[in-house]
């Protein structure tokens, strides 16, 4: 007599993966809102979470403002005008104060002073994201787990550990339990790049960094690799080669094109290869979206084009150790 025996049927979890949004208001509020949208249980946010830019905005004496926005010196006469560049400035994840002329050009011959004030601004920022997502998550069972990554100064990304806080985690450096039976590890450096930003290190650093962090993971097949910088050779790293030697950096030419290269950490690849995670989630290289295959591992960029308040990412579900699906997304 034979018998039909059915699977176990798996527990499924779908988490929404997000990077590099670089300040932008209305990419980070769309990330907070597709917790629901997506239907997900997880959101995580793989770093670069900071501004670039402070803009500071000139209140003249009749009554006009002035800003240099993008090398463009722009005026504005109402306040409807001002409210639409400040709603700009958010998109684009610029900074701003409005200033009156004596203050602008006191911190024009102060760099210490604007550098305070931009850090000041950028932490202001994410006090506001922490406060969002705990009010708009609340009741909801999604987590958000959010990191920094190399372009994020670490003074400023201290405003997001914030005690108490039961649906935002700032996860950098730690392991953490995703579902129950899942868990994951972040790291937010990377390798050094042509603009010198705050958070870079070695290869080897960063490989040591790597191998510390993960000692501590009970099972390699259950577990995220939340990395910032993208695996060497692995098409998720792919972008153009710049001339260090200009100001700013520029495209290397050959025959009329531009060179394109690998510029992704070979310690993380390294990483990936010797542990085999179930997935990999990272960032860093923003027109280099993809998915590809280590071994048995799953790495996912889903890119970036936070300036013009899209929102790139990718839908992932798993269960058991397998990534059963991925989806990615634009809107």
């Amino acid at each position: 007599m034979s018998f039909l025996f059915r699977k176990p049927k798996v527990k499924l979890t779908r988490l929404f993966y997000a990077t590099d949004i670089h300040g932008s208001e209305r990419t980070y509020r769309k990330f907070i809102n597709a917790g629901k949208f997506y239907n997900v249980n997880i959101l995580v946010m793989g770093g670069d979470i900071t501004g670039k830019l402070l803009i500071p905005i000139i209140k003249e004496q009749n009554g006009r403002y002035r800003a240099t926005v993008q090398d463009n010196l722009e005026r504005f006469s109402t306040e409807n005008e001002l409210k639409e560049l400040l709603d700009r400035l958010g998109t684009l994840g610029f900074y701003h104060k409005v200033m009156e002329e004596d203050e602008f050009q006191a911190l024009q011959n102060n760099p210490g002073e604007v550098e305070k004030l931009f850090h000041t601004l950028a932490q202001e920022r994410l006090v506001a994201w922490v406060e969002l997502a705990e009010t708009r998550l609340a009741g909801t069972g999604i987590k958000c787990f959010v990191t920094g990554g190399n372009d994020d100064d670490p003074g400023v990304l201290s405003a997001i550990k914030r005690e108490g806080a039961e649906s935002f985690i700032a996860c950098e450096g730690e392991l953490v339990n995703v579902d129950e039976d899942h868990t994951m590890v972040s790291v937010g450096y990377s390798t050094p790049t042509p603009w010198k930003t705050p958070r870079e290190i070695s290869d080897e650093e960063l490989g040591q960094f790597i191998e510390k962090i993960v000692a501590d993971v009970p099972d390699m097949s259950r577990t995220i690799f939340n990395f910032h910088d993208p695996p060497s050779e692995s098409t998720l790293d792919t972008c153009p080669m710049l001339d260090w030697n200009t100001d700013p950096p520029t495209p290397i030419m050959k025959a009329g094109q531009i060179v394109m290269h690998a510029a992704g950490s070979k310690s993380v690849r390294k990483a990936i290869e010797t542990h085999q995670p179930m997935l990999g989630l990272h960032g860093h290289i923003h027109e280099s979206q993809g998915v590809a295959k280590i071994g048995r591992t799953t790495c996912v960029n889903p890119g970036s084009e936070y300036g013009e308040g899209i929102l790139r990412g990718c839908i992932v579900t798993f269960g058991n150790g397998e990534v059963e699906g991925f989806q990615m997304t634009s809107g």
